[in-house]
């Protein structure tokens, strides 16, 4: 049941999705397209509004279209949960156009809602999903512009997600549709049609022939129990001039003389060129990017690799995965 609050927390921690290789079935199960973006709280109170990272940052002033539209709902307070976005021209999400409108502005970006956590004096996160997302829909009903209502399918989770593959989409989010909000648990389940994953950058490879600045960026990702380092391939797929512009003024400042990684990266292997260490400038691990990728092979490296954006979002200390069986 909802109760009575004075204000919005000044932040919660968001609920998080662990990934599953099939979606669930059954009535019991409420589907969303999973969103290319940045996840994103607003805080809404008394004309006043903050957009809050999932680690709880206060981005508001890189997005000052997004906050204006935010300050125009109907309610003196409000607490929401969504994803900030790009949207190509056929409607998909784009994360890539999240990295542009950091440069050039944020008019084109729309923030999706899909949780209504706190709405004028009540806190919400004890309701059914169901009945926070029915208030959410009405908060929002009408409105045209940045701010967009995420719509939901209720059961045939298999179905869905065959669609959303279908359409080219990322895949898709199931949560139980009776469940309260459970901050900072992986309570929701997410199905991907593509493997797409964060990394961090530990280094990049010389360039060749009229290649600019960077030939490719090294990859590397932290072992859960022991915290190692461990490099996980190369992707140099992806990136136009600009960004490789850019990418290479980000790293700059982040060289090192020593390796960061906890063992060294083979220097050959089945697939792709050898790797030239005399031609590898190491860095801090410090930058996160996400790639897509058809494989991780048995022996750790990510093979067909495509550059899709960097993850300023996230912590290079939160890039954890578990070693190739």
């Amino acid at each position: 049941m909802a109760r009575s609050t004075s204000s919005p927390p000044s932040w919660i921690k968001p609920e998080l999705a662990a990934l599953v290789k099939a979606a669930p079935d059954g009535p019991g199960w409420l589907h969303e397209i999973k969103l290319d973006g940045y996840r994103m709280h607003a805080r809404i109170e008394a004309g006043s509004v903050k957009i809050i990272t999932r680690r709880g940052n206060d981005w508001t002033d890189k997005y000052p279209t997004i906050a204006k539209a935010l300050v125009g709902l109907p309610t003196k307070s409000a607490y929401l949960d969504g994803e900030l976005c790009g949207v190509l021209p056929d409607g998909r999400t784009a994360f890539n156009l999240i990295q542009n409108a950091m440069e050039h502005g944020d008019a084109s970006l729309v923030y999706f809602v899909f949780d209504l956590l706190h709405l004028d004096g009540e806190d919400l996160t004890g309701l059914p999903l169901v009945d926070r997302k029915a208030r959410l829909e009405k908060l929002l009903a009408g409105l045209s512009g940045p701010i967009r209502y995420s719509y939901h399918q209720i059961d045939h989770g298999p179905a869905f997600y065959k669609i959303a593959c279908e359409h080219g989409l990322e895949g898709i989010v199931s949560k139980r549709v009776d469940d309260r909000y459970e901050p900072d648990r992986r309570s929701w389940l997410k199905t991907i049609c593509l493997n797409r994953e964060e990394f961090v950058v530990v280094g990049w490879s010389d360039p060749e022939g009229t290649r600019h600045r960077i030939g490719a960026l090294l990859l590397g990702y932290y072992t859960p129990d022991d915290g190692k380092l461990i490099y996980a391939g190369r992707v140099g797929t992806g990136m136009p001039v600009a960004e490789l512009e850019r990418l290479y003024g980000r790293l700059l400042p982040l060289t090192v003389p020593k390796m960061p990684l906890s063992e060294p990266p083979p220097r050959g292997g089945r697939f792709g060129s050898p790797l030239v260490l005399s031609r590898v400038h190491w860095v801090r691990p410090e930058m996160v990017v996400e790639v897509s990728y058809v494989e991780m092979t048995p022996d750790g490296l990510l093979r067909h690799v495509v550059y899709l954006g960097e993850r300023e979002d996230k912590l290079a200390r939160d890039v954890i995965r578990s070693r190739p069986d």
